[in-house]
């Protein structure tokens, strides 16, 4: 993994959030590196959102990110309206943009959730014209 922290770092992500939230968004930052291990992550501290993708740039490259919210993380996906999600996880009703809100740890390493990053980053690998 390659971080880029010149507008925040993951700790500055999760700072604020309850030890449980940081949990989640930790373990949900672990699970994309373990499926992707090239994944360059980008923070931005004052937003509170670290986005996972191919390269530096959010709305290009960027396939998902982890938002630790008041009550849940997002695991969000830049462009989920255009991933198959057969359980239903997805939520959000813009033109691209979906998310999973995750409430419990246990929530986090599941099938459905490790498919939907596979498919993001298939799908923007595929987008952008990179081998896999």
């Amino acid at each position: 993994m390659r971080s880029i922290t010149d507008k925040g770092s993951f700790e500055d992500t999760v700072s604020a959030s309850t030890p449980e939230l940081a949990a989640i968004a930790t373990r949900l930052r672990d699970l994309i590196i373990s499926l992707d291990p090239d994944v360059v992550e980008v923070s931005w501290a004052r937003q509170r959102i670290s986005g996972y993708g191919v390269g530096p740039k959010k709305m290009s490259e960027h396939y998902t990110y982890v938002a630790p919210l008041k009550r849940h993380v997002n695991l969000g996906f830049y462009r989920g309206a255009s991933l198959a999600d057969p359980a239903g996880l997805l939520e959000g009703g813009g033109k691209a943009m979906r998310h999973v809100k995750v409430r419990k740890l246990d929530h986090v390493d599941t099938p459905t959730i490790r498919a939907l990053i596979t498919a993001a980053r298939l799908e923007r690998r595929a987008a952008l014209g990179l081998d896999d």
